[in-house]
């Protein structure tokens, strides 16, 4: 996956979100993947990112809107909308999101938005 396009890669994380498919998900990431989230916990590793997805994330039944994607050499930035819902309320916000990519695979993944927790 060396030669991996980061603006399809991107896309494809995002409907793998949506859809629900996180073994899928975790894939495109590498086995030492670190997530940071503002006031959060870092997540470190498939695993973790993969319980994460599974059982720890606070936002549910939604789907991304992806804006825009810029692709600065191994890092995506993106930006977009998220519709949904966030411990039980109907929920819209924007995001920005930075994958930096190591052999063709997501290796650190920072998410920025105006909400406490996602």
């Amino acid at each position: 996956m060396s030669d991996a396009d980061p603006n399809a890669v991107v896309r494809e994380y995002y409907d793998l979100v949506d859809a629900g498919q996180y073994d899928d998900l975790v894939a495109l990431f590498s086995e030492g993947v670190r997530y940071e989230r503002p006031g959060q916990e870092a997540i470190e590793g498939r695993d973790a990112l993969l319980a994460f997805y599974e059982k720890g994330r606070p936002l549910e039944d939604g789907s991304h809107e992806v804006h825009d994607v810029v692709v600065d050499g191994d890092t995506a930035a993106v930006r977009g909308t998220f519709t949904g819902r966030q411990n039980g309320d109907d929920v819209t916000f924007g995001f920005a999101d930075f994958h930096v990519f190591e052999g063709g695979e997501i290796a650190r993944r920072y998410t920025f938005t105006d909400r406490d927790e996602v």
